[in-house]
């Protein structure tokens, strides 16, 4: 494991890290987060890796913004995973806010790039996981812009030497074989067989 022994990781995003984790007893949610402590748990249980959900269902980038320095660097988390964008995205294509008020892309990469540059300093390990959408076809209205997204959470990956997962390319290969039915109503909301891909996509990159 790329994890030091007794490490805090954090994991911060929307709907998808989220999870309902505010019901949750555990506050990890039913989702990819809870998958990956449960593996940890029970394949690596002397390296007391605990886990923080900092997941809030409707977040964008600007909203992880307005809450970093308590959900982040109060924390002081040994490792950092961040997954966003979801969002930034689908209010574009949904229209749930007037044009002004959405998080395009200028804004979306300044914003991640300055938020990672406030915690990188002190981590030991950061993560990034792009935005995705179960989308095949790459003409798609979303899918073209979670693309666009999700090729500037890699280049910030590259200059901040993270570690990378790319969801999108995940989900195409399972998408190849598998209805996106079987996985999401909406094509982002997962239920449980779609969560533990994420999680497994995660755990795989940290091994």
């Amino acid at each position: 494991m790329k994890t030091q022994p007794n490490s805090t990781l954090v994991m911060i995003g929307d709907s998808i890290t989220d999870c309902g984790r505010f019901y949750d007893p555990r506050g990890l949610g039913n989702g990819y987060v809870r998958f990956v402590d449960d593996a940890l748990q029970g394949k690596h249980p002397q390296l007391g890796i605990k886990i923080i959900n900092k997941g809030v269902s409707g977040n964008t980038v600007r909203d992880l913004q307005a809450r970093w320095q308590q959900d982040v660097l109060d924390l002081n988390p040994d490792w950092l995973s961040i997954m966003i964008g979801i969002n930034d995205v689908w209010q574009q294509i949904d229209h749930w806010l007037p044009e002004a008020h959405w998080v395009k892309i200028d804004e979306y990469e300044q914003t991640l790039d300055e938020l990672i540059g406030l915690v990188a300093p002190s981590l030991n390990g950061l993560i990034l996981m792009t935005p995705y959408v179960l989308q095949l076809d790459k003409t798609d209205e979303m899918r073209a812009k979670m693309d666009r997204y999700g090729k500037i959470v890699c280049e910030l990956a590259e200059k901040y030497d993270a570690i990378f997962v790319d969801t999108q390319i995940i989900f195409d290969k399972v998408l190849e074989k598998t209805d996106t039915r079987e996985l999401s109503n909406d094509r982002v909301h997962m239920n449980a067989a779609g969560h533990r891909i994420l999680a497994n996509a995660l755990l795989h990159a940290i091994a």
